[in-house]
């Protein structure tokens, strides 16, 4: 890292501390603390990171590969090993880690001699895997206790980081030497797939028609034993399990498997999980989901949880590799049906991850990977990033990369790489401006070669193009941003913008140039996160939202409060609120165009009501209603 990234680095953990210390007349709050669309996540597969205690060998210690050479075996990761490290994930820039599932697992052979070393086949959720924590620790949740899991979750917390959970709410375990899907809790015996005389599971054999729904939803995925979501029983435990988790300080959760169980499942499962704890995040796994796959995009509206962004990783994939026609435009086409989506900056954004190879086993350069890190770092969405990465990562030779071969020991720890550097210095710009975070993509250039987009909210502006190509200059560009010379976040080089545009871009080969611009920020007591979905309107149209409160109008349409477009299908405020806080409003929202010559329009419905906060930031997400 170098000197000045540093210096910066270290102002930032500071001033984090000194607003911690504000007076609360004056409630600063910084996004991290209020939703995770300002977050860089870290995805960690717990075994292959770091062995921090060499002493946690487990029960069944045949499920050991201590010469790590047989990749379907435990090889000694740990959770403190993720504690040694977090200096190194901090200086990154990474805000969240996600690890993958940390309860106990089968502890017994199955027929093709596997360790569950990536997690999912749970045996008991209410205890933690004694191979993730320090040997001889208290393993279960119901019994109050300081173990490697806790000491993670404080260090997180006092650097200001994030923990996300990996669950699986589908399955249990295949078949072992001890039976078929034994679930336990807290270690007793509650069900058992072979004894299932109050029907936990389903039993209607493995999938064998992938296009069936059916099949999807009710019968077994690879051997495992498959819940069945109709038992009360079962929804209560599995809710109940993965509350301790939060209580115990879980921020986040990512769900596997999420399309082979009913959208009614998980809209209950959700509702009740945010009841518990409001702020929680929640996506999940809907495998190779799309924009245009209109299953897995009203999933992703309605289930009460957002989604991983595989369209969007395909097309990146087959952008920077050259498996389909198409270049930049590949990735254009995915992010122009974002108005398919309610929540598309929400998405969880990536380009590799466990299950498949990674970007560099499938031929990607040190310089391909670099742009790919870049582009999912400023574009819309919450970018996730696949352990070790930063330091080309990948095992030789083995199978393409594919799974397990894409599960490699963390090795290295150089925090000079020019992957390590520019993900310090993009992640911590998403914290600091608001266009990352939140505003609307918009296309600035596009050819094969080379993409220019400018992200837009309020103000703040940030500008990135993307030349995967050979050098080229670009005549002229429009970014948004105000005229002035600029530097680029990634190569400290100056530009200068003269009516809005660069003029005269000259891109070098593999090159990215990133600038930011943020607007003023906002501060208040009382913030409300206004997001609305279900309405397009049109060019010379913008959203307003008006009530009974100062702070909207009092139903003035003068007065009323105009949000900011962020897709076909979004638009998005921040509102402060002083004189209402603390108290309860009714609002509406309205179609404002040129009111000379075009009446507004409002919503068809009796006024929404909402108790505003009286310290704080609140979200509020609403659906334009016109029948």
């Amino acid at each position: 890292m170098n000197k000045e990234l540093a210096a910066e680095h270290k102002v930032s953990v500071i001033c984090k501390e000194a607003l911690a210390h504000l007076p609360a007349t004056k409630t600063v709050r910084l996004p991290s603390d209020v939703e995770f669309r300002g977050e860089t996540i870290y995805f960690i597969v717990v075994d292959r990171f770091l062995d921090g205690c060499a002493d946690n060998v487990g029960k069944e210690t045949s499920l050991n590969d201590p010469t790590r050479k047989d990749w379907h075996k435990y090889w000694g990761g740990d959770l403190q090993g993720i504690i040694d490290k977090l200096d190194y994930l901090q200086g990154l820039g990474v805000t969240a880690v996600w690890v993958t599932p940390l309860f106990e697992q089968l502890e017994s052979p199955t027929p093709y001699h596997h360790a569950p070393i990536h997690g999912y086949w749970t045996q008991d959720f209410y205890r933690i895997n004694a191979r993730w924590v320090n040997d001889g620790e208290e393993v279960s949740m119901t019994k109050p206790s300081k173990t490697a899991f806790d000491r993670l979750i404080d260090e997180l917390h006092t650097r200001g980081m994030k923990l996300i959970l990996d669950i699986v709410c589908n399955h249990s375990t295949p078949e072992s030497v001890d039976g078929k899907g034994k679930l336990y809790q807290d270690g007793k015996l509650v069900a058992d797939f072979d004894n299932d005389h109050e029907h936990w599971y389903h039993h209607y054999g493995e999938i064998t028609n992938w296009q069936d729904e059916w099949q999807m939803q009710n019968c077994e995925l690879c051997g495992l034993a498959t819940f069945n979501e109709n038992n009360v029983l079962y929804r209560r435990y599995i809710k109940d399990a993965i509350k301790l988790w939060l209580d115990r300080g879980v921020d986040a959760l990512r769900v596997d498997t999420v399309k082979h169980m009913p959208v009614w499942f998980w809209q209950e499962f959700c509702a009740d999980l945010i009841t518990h704890k409001p702020e929680t995040f929640i996506f999940g796994e809907w495998i190779f989901s799309h924009p245009e796959n209109a299953i897995s995009t009203d999933f992703a509206n309605r289930s009460g949880m957002s989604i991983l962004d595989f369209g969007l990783c395909v097309a990146i994939r087959q952008c920077f590799l050259g498996t389909a026609p198409g270049g930049f435009h590949l990735i254009e086409k995915v992010l122009e049906r974002d108005v398919n989506y309610r929540g598309a900056n929400e998405l969880v954004t990536f380009f590799e991850n466990h299950d498949m190879s990674r970007l560099q086993a499938a031929g990607a350069s040190n310089e391909t990977l670099r742009l790919a890190v870049a582009l999912i770092l400023v574009s819309r969405g919450i970018p996730c990033l696949f352990y070790g990465c930063e330091q080309y990562l990948v095992a030789e030779g083995v199978d393409n990369g594919e799974d397990p071969y894409n599960r490699p020991m963390m090795s290295k720890w150089d925090q000079s790489t020019p992957v390590y550097t520019l993900t310090y210095a993009l992640s911590r710009e998403r914290v600091k401006n608001p266009a990352i975070q939140w505003g609307g993509q918009w296309q600035k250039y596009i050819t094969d070669d080379v993409y220019a987009f400018t992200r837009r909210f309020r103000e703040s502006r940030c500008f990135a193009i993307f030349n995967k190509g050979e050098a080229t200059t670009i005549d002229t560009v429009d970014t948004e941003l105000p005229d002035r010379t600029h530097k680029c976040l990634v190569t400290w080089r100056e530009i200068v913008v003269e009516g809005g545009a660069i003029k005269n871009l000259e891109l070098a080969k593999n090159e990215v140039v990133v600038i930011s611009h943020i607007g003023e920020t906002l501060n208040g007591k009382s913030i409300a996160h206004i997001q609305l979905n279900g309405i397009n309107a049109a060019d010379d149209e913008c959203v307003a939202i008006i009530g009974d409160c100062p702070e909207l109008g009092q139903w003035d349409l003068r007065d009323a409060y105009r949000l900011e477009k962020i897709n076909g299908n979004t638009w998005f405020g921040q509102l402060v609120f002083d004189q209402s806080a603390g108290h309860s409003i009714t609002y509406k929202y309205v179609i404002l165009g040129n009111l000379a010559e075009k009446a507004p329009r409002r919503e068809n419905r009796t006024g929404r009501r909402r108790n505003i906060v009286a310290e704080g930031i609140a979200k509020w997400r609403d659906v334009w209603e016109e029948l």
